[in-house]
């Protein structure tokens, strides 16, 4: 099985100290960078690249097969990937000819922790009456499907235009259309404001918000507005998009290309109920 796992290499590369570690995962950073990464990915691969380096030291067949033994027996099969597709960047990035096979993930036969329609546009309206910002970032997520790290790059250009081009996960390119009623009710936001340019999500020093200030916000009002913290979280939002779009136009290929899936597979999910609705139709149809 190891045989066909990985190819044997004849050169190793062995870090003895912490600054030699330290060196080697600051030279990774600047390819990621390179490679036009998210921040959040290259965070993530750093972190990965330097626990795999300070806790095994050298990259042989051996101790690669060991750390992806360590992460099948602690993590999830997900988080098993991301940390076996972040050491594979690496050792493309060192020439090293072999790489890690990731595992089998049996995907859920339903939606988990997606907010509900009703939950949404409840939190929309206390939104709207006490933060604009998290009013039209919460908006804006749900009813384009954007990640929360594409969101966050929106400029008043875009409203504007209504529309937006980028390319995102895995460099693929996608489009966001921001629908009519938001072009319109942002851009007046914007105008009371006096934002003709920039970045739009920002805090009131004019700072753009972080990924982990969303999630700390989100988390924030599931409190203050008696919501399942479980769903309040951003990307809870692009699932609701996924999953409303699904259940009003079945059209997996469009809903895949607006949500920028490189596979039909990814965008299936949307295809299942949430084990929420699927617990509320057992109940109503199981009378036996």
């Amino acid at each position: 099985m190891r045989g066909k796992e990985i190819m044997k290499v004849n050169v190793q590369y062995d870090f003895k100290t912490e600054k030699d570690i330290k060196r080697e995962v600051q030279r990774f950073k600047r390819f990621l960078k390179k490679e036009e990464m998210s921040e959040n990915t290259i965070l993530g691969y750093t972190w990965t690249v330097d626990y795999y380096l300070k806790n095994y030291g050298v990259i042989t067949t051996d101790s690669l097969l060991a750390y992806k033994g360590y992460l099948v027996a602690g993590y999830a099969p997900t988080t098993v990937n991301q940390r076996i597709q972040a050491i594979n960047k690496y050792l493309r990035f060192v020439n090293y000819k072999y790489h890690l096979k990731s595992i089998k993930v049996q995907q859920k036969p339903f939606l988990e922790n997606v907010i509900s329609m009703q939950d949404y546009k409840y939190l929309k309206r206390r939104l709207k009456k006490e933060n604009q910002v998290f009013y039209f970032l919460v908006w804006g997520m749900a009813s384009t499907g954007a990640r929360v790290s594409e969101a966050l790059c929106i400029k008043a250009e875009h409203i504007i235009d209504g529309q937006m081009d980028f390319y995102g996960k895995g460099k693929k390119y996608r489009r966001i259309y921001f629908v009519k009623a938001y072009q319109k009710e942002c851009s007046e936001w914007l105008r009371k404001i006096c934002k003709t340019s920039g970045y739009i999500f920002t805090k009131q020093n004019g700072e753009l918000l972080s990924i982990k200030a969303v999630e700390k916000q989100l988390k924030h009002y599931a409190r203050i507005y008696n919501l399942d913290p479980a769903v309040m979280y951003p990307h809870s939002f692009r699932h609701l998009y996924g999953k409303t779009f699904y259940e009003k136009e079945h059209d997996l290929p469009l809903l895949a290309d607006l949500m920028g899936h490189a596979s039909l597979d990814t965008t299936r999910i949307y295809s299942r109920r949430s084990s929420l609705e699927q617990q509320k139709i057992v109940n109503r149809i199981v009378t036996w």
